[in-house]
């Protein structure tokens, strides 16, 4: 399978709503704060200082994932992950967060990277225990209502 990670341009922006919008009903809902962010990625993510990130396959924007910065400390939260529904399974989610993280750690020098998820995405949790992240206390004004876990990988 070849797949290549490009990075975000103003004509994937209605790709990067489109793929976290069919993830976030097809778990959950789609919050405010998502409505927001995924309506507005230059103002909420891309103009901060932040990244966001297409798995393309056979020329098919087919994944992706952001790094967004958050208030504090020049913290980055590891965010908008999602993979089209006939592209999951293959591994995606896994080059797409292998990618992320190399990233922020080699080209942006973070000290760490931030997630909130929700225990019952099982393999999503799965998937971030495998590559070092480790679970610490959601603070209680966290951004997102579905989020019950906070995860943190130190570099």
């Amino acid at each position: 399978m070849s797949l290549e990670i490009v990075s975000f341009k103003n004509e994937y922006a209605n790709t990067f709503y489109e793929l976290n919008k069919e993830w976030l009903q097809t778990f959950f809902y789609v919050e405010p704060f998502d409505e927001e962010v995924l309506s507005n990625p230059k103002k909420y993510i891309i103009n901060k200082g932040g990244h966001i990130f297409f798995a393309k396959f056979e020329n098919e924007l087919v994944g992706t994932v952001a790094l967004m910065p958050l208030t504090t400390d020049g913290l980055f939260e590891l965010t908008k992950m999602a993979v089209s529904t006939n592209h999951r399974g293959k591994k995606i989610g896994q080059q797409l967060l292998a990618y992320c993280i190399d990233y922020a750690k080699s080209t942006m020098e973070l000290p760490k990277l931030l997630l909130y998820s929700n225990t019952k995405l099982e393999n999503a949790i799965y998937l971030y225990r495998k590559f070092g992240f480790i679970e610490i206390p959601v603070e209680p004004n966290s951004p997102y209502v579905r989020s019950n876990i906070k995860m943190e990988l130190v570099f």
